[in-house]
C-alpha cells in the first residue's frame, strides 16, 4: 500500500497537455515506488496535444493515429486513469464526485462515483470565452477538444464535397471561412485552412477553384494579430497572410454572428458559411460552481505557490489558475510554457509535502518567447533567455524550434526510446498516408 497521498490530476473534458505531463511524472517518481497512488480523471479516453488541434481541424494531422490512450499510458507510468466527469467537490471529507457517464444511446455506462485525495491539482486548461455575444454559441465551432477539432474538420470536408458535386453554381460565400480571434490558433488555422484548399484538387475535388471559391477571413478587435509577438513579427505573419490571399480585419469588435456571417461594430458584415471562434478563454464552467475563489472568467485564484487561496491541499495550475506575477496584479499568461513551469513547480513541492519536507519556495513565471506556424509557408517567432535577450527568428530555423516542441512533450510522455521508435514509424508512414485526412 502507498504510504501517503492518492493524488488527483484532474481534466474536465480534455485534460490539458501539463495534467497528463505532471501525472507521468508523478505516476514514475511517486507512483512507481509505492509512496503514493497517482490518478487521472478524464472526461475522454484519448490524448491530443493540443497546440496540434488546429491541424486536425484542417485535416493535416490525424487523431487517430496520433492519440495517446490513457489506459495504456497509466499502466506504462505507474499511475491510474478513471473515465468521468466531476460533478462536485466535497472539501472537508477530500472527495471528488464524479456524474454518471451515458453512451450514445442513453444508456448509463459508469455509474456516479466519489474518489478521495490527500491533494488534488486541477489542471483543466480553457475554454473559449464568447463574452455573451449573440450568435456564437449557435453558429461559431471552437476549437477547445479533440472532438471540436474533428468536427470541424468533418463539415469542412463535408462542404468541400457537397461543392464538388452539386448540379447547380457554387453560391456566393458557400465555402467562406471566418476565423474570430488573431492569436495564434486563429493564424495558425487560417495558414493550414489555405494549405488543405489548394491540395484538394488532387484528391478529385476538380470543380472547386481555391482562389476563386474559398476565401479566409481572420477577424481580432485588437489593433493587430498575434500579440504575444513583438510587433515587427506580427506586422510580417499580417504581410504573409494577405500575400496569400487571407483577409485580416484588425480593430474590429463583432457584435453578433448569424448564419450569414458575422457583424462587426464597425457595420462590416463578413460573410462566411463557416465560423470560427477563437477569441479569447476562460475557465470551465464547473469551476465557477465548485465554491472555490475563482475570478470573472472562472479561473481559480492561487497563491504564489499555485495552491488555491481558500485550501493549500488544492492545486491549480495552467490556463484555469489565476496566478499573479508581478506587484501590478497582471495574471500569467495563459500560454503552454507557463503551464509546464507551473508543472514542473508542483511536482517538486508534492514530492517534498509527500515526503515530510518543507517547500515554500514561490512560482516565478520566466517568458522563453512565442512560435507560430503557418504550415508550409513560414514559421517566425521570438526567443528569450537570460544569455541571449530577445532573438527573432524565422524560416528553417524557426520551424525546427517549433516541431521540436511537440518531441520535447513526446520525450516526458514516452521517454528517449519510444519517442525515437513513433517517430521513425510516422516518417515511414508518410509515403502511405493522403497529405490530409478524407474520411
Amino acid at each position: 500500500m502507498p504510504s501517503s497521498s492518492l493524488l488527483i490530476i484532474f481534466g474536465a473534458s480534455d485534460v490539458g497537455d501539463t495534467g497528463l505531463e505532471l501525472a507521468t511524472r508523478l505516476g514514475r517518481k511517486l507512483g512507481k515506488p509505492g509512496r503514493a497512488e497517482v490518478t487521472l480523471i478524464d472526461a475522454t479516453r484519448s490524448h491530443v496535444w493540443k497546440p496540434l488541434l488546429h491541424q486536425v481541424a484542417a485535416g493535416t494531422f490525424d487523431p487517430a493515429q496520433h492519440a495517446l490512450g490513457y489506459l495504456a499510458h497509466a499502466r506504462w507510468n505507474h499511475y491510474r486513469f478513471r473515465l468521468g466527469v466531476m460533478s462536485d467537490l466535497d472539501r472537508i471529507g477530500r472527495k471528488v464526485i464524479l456524474a454518471p457517464l451515458y453512451n450514445d444511446k442513453g444508456e448509463e455506462l459508469i455509474p456516479s462515483r466519489s474518489f478521495a485525495y490527500d491533494y488534488l491539482i486541477f489542471a483543466v486548461g480553457s475554454v473559449s470565452n464568447d463574452f455573451g455575444i449573440p450568435g456564437v454559441q449557435e453558429h461559431c465551432l471552437m476549437l477547445d477538444t479533440k472532438s471540436q477539432a474533428s468536427a470541424f474538420q468533418q463539415q469542412l470536408l463535408e462542404a468541400l464535397i457537397r461543392a464538388n458535386t452539386q448540379h447547380e453554381p457554387l453560391q456566393e460565400g458557400q465555402l467562406d471561412v471566418a476565423v474570430v480571434g488573431a492569436g495564434a490558433t486563429g493564424v495558425e488555422l487560417a495558414a493550414q485552412l489555405h494549405q488543405v484548399t489548394r491540395q484538394i484538387a488532387q484528391y478529385g475535388f476538380e470543380i472547386i477553384e481555391p482562389d476563386r471559391h474559398v476565401r479566409l477571413h481572420i477577424l481580432d478587435a485588437g489593433p493587430r494579430i498575434l500579440p504575444a509577438l513583438p510587433e515587427k513579427l506580427s506586422g510580417q505573419v499580417q504581410l504573409e497572410l494577405e500575400g496569400l490571399g487571407i483577409q485580416v480585419h484588425v480593430s474590429e469588435t463583432v457584435t453578433e454572428v448569424t448564419a450569414e456571417g458575422v457583424h462587426t461594430a464597425s457595420g462590416q458584415v463578413i460573410p462566411a458559411a463557416i465560423k470560427v471562434w477563437a477569441a479569447g478563454i476562460k475557465g470551465p464552467d464547473f469551476l465557477g460552481k465548485l465554491g472555490l475563489s475563482a475570478n470573472r472568467i472562472n479561473q481559480l485564484k492561487v497563491n504564489g505557490d499555485l495552491t488555491l487561496e481558500d485550501d493549500d491541499r488544492i492545486y491549480a495550475i495552467g490556463d484555469c489558475a489565476a496566478c499573479v506575477m508581478n506587484e501590478q496584479g497582471d495574471l500569467v499568461p495563459p500560454r503552454a510554457q507557463a503551464a509546464h513551469q507551473q508543472a514542473s513547480f508542483v511536482a517538486k513541492a508534492l514530492e517534498r509535502r509527500i515526503k515530510g519536507q518543507s517547500f515554500n519556495k514561490r512560482y516565478v513565471y520566466r517568458d522563453y518567447g512565442s512560435l507560430v506556424t503557418l504550415g508550409r509557408y513560414s514559421t517566425v517567432g521570438s526567443l528569450m533567455g537570460a544569455i541571449t535577450g530577445s532573438v527573432r527568428v524565422s524560416g528553417w530555423i524557426a520551424r525546427w524550434v517549433y516541431l521540436s516542441l511537440y518531441k520535447m512533450h513526446q520525450l516526458t510522455l514516452f521517454g528517449w526510446w519510444r519517442t525515437g521508435l513513433t517517430t521513425l514509424a510516422r516518417m515511414l508512414r508518410r509515403s502511405i498516408d493522403p497529405a490530409i485526412k478524407l474520411h
